[in-house]
């Protein structure tokens, strides 16, 4: 297809995504059709159950009703791409002269309107890096660390490393700071690193400590302006531009890896101890990928915004489905702040994010609702509850709602997002609701990890229910073991409850270099222990309850999620950010709150408080019970335990961050660092709480 001529590639394309379903699988169907296998799987609407074993075993594995007897491992319409080269190769075939790769910034340094690399520009590009990468001494299985953020030459070097069996090595400072990226370097034995100007003065500081490192290529930087290195360094260091010419002058044809070679080792630094090396092949990509795509279908004219960190394997596989479709992606500046401004400018079809952001544009509309004055705010909850109805009964609601309260809120992400994405953490119901409302688009949640190769469930088209991460991905199968030490087992009713474990193509080889800590998550049957408790919800959808690494017991006995309370909590007002704790010598919990400083600041205003600074305004005991007493009244609406209240909080202004070593990379907070970090503030609060009780005679 390659050869034909560019209106004839476009016109197969556009036939191709006008052309019906095939009449064999009418749309839905099979979630009717398999519930009639009796004697082989029970049906339960969106899964279906399984034996783990064909002649004996507890019926307890669940499976996608997309495709309950075979897990699925390739895309069901083209089943020969095998390999994230396989998959790249066909969409330049196909969608060579669509946009791909869109960026606003410029060579000289200022923001414009996005400007576009096609499919076949990026695949001459990307020829042109694998040739010089050979160039330069690069054998199959040499290992490539890209260090730099989101931008269009991050996927043009992994494409790269795909056509020609490179491994790629996604480094960032965030997993735990330029000592993490010195230690995965070494570990993975890297040869080359790409990196942008601004971490390229990290990497020099422990330059002389990476010794595996031939080849170090800045991406944006200019030749004349990079430092020189001493002559006996036998590191070579040159510019992204200057490799793509060597590339050019030096062509090299493709090695291309097999669907079982590996692809990525991508290092996940967890909550503490040292990064583990997760090992990934191009089989473990496509599955999931090709698993994704059984329920949710994108097209050429979609439009996708990177932002999510490509280092992380929720957007890495955001993009490798994106390609497959032929989907245009356009890339923010770099700078979190300028979201909402690259987001008016690129006009996206496609937004995926994670429930930190989600919760903000919540609170941000929900404040801004509740300050517009009574008239305004009795016609959008009019307007609220009028398409949540219709919504929940499977239509889309009067179009004037749209038109006099929507359609100005769906202007702040662009106006023309038709799906929106969540994962990486669990999203509250009220606010998945609210996103569907607001936004009139489907909103899907799923629930995977770095060692799934992303989502290992998702919700089904059409499932209008909040609250779960959906169904198994048809690339896999789930089933949920019994933990008895926290009263968590399989026969629990009116729900089935457990640890989930997940099995499949999508699971990942082990963790590199590390065959201990790979036998503790897989068993013996092959199953991934993921650590997190789930329930089993009627209709077949899998509902995160808890964790099992993290919970903690009260000085009574009761045991606490406390990333259960911090989720009832962000929805506050008040609350920026928040974390719970207790232990076994206490009989209650304690919060620190990150307060939100407008808020904090206008119910100062209205309370008459008067203050010198925001600091004196947070250690007032009258804001301290202001703020309790909001998460109070989200605690008793969430219908929280009683021992699943603060009874105490201390409000800061700092936000948890990465650089502050408080959040991972993936935003979850490390709690033992936080332990430490607020030891004081947790010991005041506790000896403030016993003072105020009476002691008994």
């Amino acid at each position: 297809m390659e050869s034909l001529p560019a209106p004839q590639r476009r016109f197969h394309a556009i036939h191709s995504h006008l052309l019906p379903p095939s009449t064999d699988h009418p749309p839905h169907s099979h979630l009717h059709a398999n519930l009639t296998a009796g004697e082989f799987a029970h049906g339960q609407g969106y899964s279906v159950v399984l034996p783990e074993k064909l002649h004996t075993g507890k019926w307890d594995v669940h499976r996608s009703a997309r495709s309950p007897f075979k897990l699925v491992s390739r895309f069901a319409d083209h089943p020969q791409i095998g390999t994230l080269h396989d998959n790249f190769v066909r969409s330049v075939e196909v969608f060579r002269d669509y946009k791909f790769l869109g960026t606003r910034n410029r060579v000289d340094g200022t923001v414009g309107e996005y400007k576009w690399m096609t499919y076949g520009e990026a695949a001459t590009a990307r020829e042109a890096i694998g040739s010089g990468l050979r160039f330069h001494g690069l054998e199959k299985g040499a290992c490539v660390g890209l260090y730099f953020i989101n931008r269009p030459e991050w996927l043009i070097v992994d494409y790269a490393c795909s056509a020609y069996s490179f491994i790629s090595v996604p480094l960032y400072d965030t997993l735990a700071g330029p000592d993490a990226v010195k230690y995965a370097v070494n570990h993975a034995g890297v040869q080359a690193v790409f990196c942008a100007p601004q971490t390229l003065s990290t990497m020099l500081t422990f330059v002389s400590e990476i010794p595996s490192v031939q080849l170090i290529v800045v991406v944006g930087g200019m030749d004349e302006h990079l430092p020189s290195l001493p002559s006996t360094s036998r590191v070579k260091l040159i510019s992204y531009l200057k490799l793509i010419s060597q590339g050019r002058s030096n062509l090299q044809p493709f090695c291309p890896p097999k669907s079982e070679d590996v692809a990525t080792i991508c290092y996940t630094s967890g909550t503490t101890g040292t990064p583990k090396g997760v090992v990934l092949t191009h089989g473990n990509f496509i599955a999931n990928a090709a698993g994704f795509c059984h329920a949710v279908t994108f097209y050429p004219s979609d439009i996708y915004i990177s932002y999510l960190p490509l280092a992380h394997i929720y957007e890495r596989t955001n993009q490798i489905i994106s390609v497959y479709y032929g989907v245009a992606i356009g890339f923010y500046q770099g700078d979190n702040l300028k979201l909402m401004d690259d987001l008016v400018a690129l006009r996206p079809t496609l937004f995926c994010s994670v429930p930190r952001l989600y919760n903000r544009i919540y609170a941000g509309i929900a404040n801004s609702v509740k300050t517009s004055g009574t008239l305004r705010e009795r016609l959008f909850q009019t307007a609220y509850s009028s398409k949540k109805q219709s919504i929940m009964s499977g239509s889309n609601g009067s179009p004037i709602w749209d038109r006099l309260v929507f359609n100005k809120i769906k202007e702040k992400l662009g106006g023309r997002v038709r799906f929106m994405g969540s994962g990486a953490s669990p999203l509250s119901p009220d606010v998945m609701d609210f996103l569907r409302v607001c936004f009139g688009c489907q909103v899907i949640e799923g629930y995977g990890m770095t060692e799934t190769s992303c989502a290992m469930s998702m919700m089904d088209e059409g499932d209008n229910l909040s609250g779960h991460v959906g169904s198994p991905n048809p690339a896999c199968e789930i089933k949920l073991v019994d933990v008895p030490e926290m009263n968590y087992t399989s026969e629990d009713q009116p729900h089935p409850r457990g640890e989930i474990c997940v099995r499949g193509p999508i699971v990942f080889q082990g963790y590199y270099k590390d065959e201990i800590q790979t036998k503790e998550v897989i068993d013996d049957d092959g199953w991934l222990h993921t650590g997190d408790i789930g329930l089993w919800l009627p209709g077949g959808q899998l509902k995160i309850i808890d964790r099992k690494k993290n919970i903690f017991k009260l000085a009574q006995g009761e045991y606490i999620a406390p990333e259960k309370v911090e989720n009832v909590y962000a929805k506050c007002e008040f609350v920026a950010q928040s974390f719970v704790y207790g232990d076994s010598f206490n009989s209650c919990l304690v919060a620190i709150v990150v307060v939100d400083p407008d808020v904090l600041k206008a119910w100062a205003a209205s309370a008459g408080i008067k203050y010198e600074d925001l600091t004196q305004l947070c250690n007032d005991p009258r804001a301290r019970t202001a703020v309790l007493a909001s998460m109070d009244a989200l605690g008793k609406e969430a219908q929280l335990r009683g021992f699943e209240f603060a009874k105490a909080v201390t409000l800061v202004l700092e936000p948890f961050t990465l650089e502050n070593g408080l959040l991972t990379p993936t935003f979850k907070i490390k709690r033992p660092q936080a332990k430490e970090h607020f030891a004081k503030a947790v010991s005041t609060m506790y000896s403030e709480l016993s003072d105020a009780v009476p002691a008994k005679l």
